[in-house]
């Protein structure tokens, strides 16, 4: 059975979610056993390290963002922490398309 989270970049601070992950499972990172907290869905992210505010989140090797909250290794990284450096939101109710 594959590992839930993916690194993409070995340069990454944040790790991708290949399934969703309930709280309480223990996943991987970086050879050491996490204990995830909260619920995480396919496709969003995982810190990696602690994350703190200000620190650029890495995936793929490049910025896309910033942290505006501390996140623990093995936190859900999203909106609710994290910002575009480069949009306002990347909602579809913030560009102005369908809800």
């Amino acid at each position: 059975m594959p590992e839930a989270l993916i690194l993409l970049h070995p340069t990454d601070n944040v790790l991708v979610c290949r399934e969703t992950i309930a709280p309480g499972t223990v996943a991987t990172i970086d050879g050491e056993a996490v204990t995830i907290t909260q619920p995480i869905e396919v496709g969003h992210k995982v810190a990696r390290v602690d994350l703190r505010p200000g620190d650029k989140i890495l995936k793929y090797g490049a910025p896309i963002g910033s942290m505006t909250k501390d996140t623990p290794r093995g936190g859900h990284v999203h909106m609710h922490n994290m910002q575009s450096d480069y949009i306002p939101s990347h909602t579809r109710n913030a560009s102005g398309g369908a809800a």
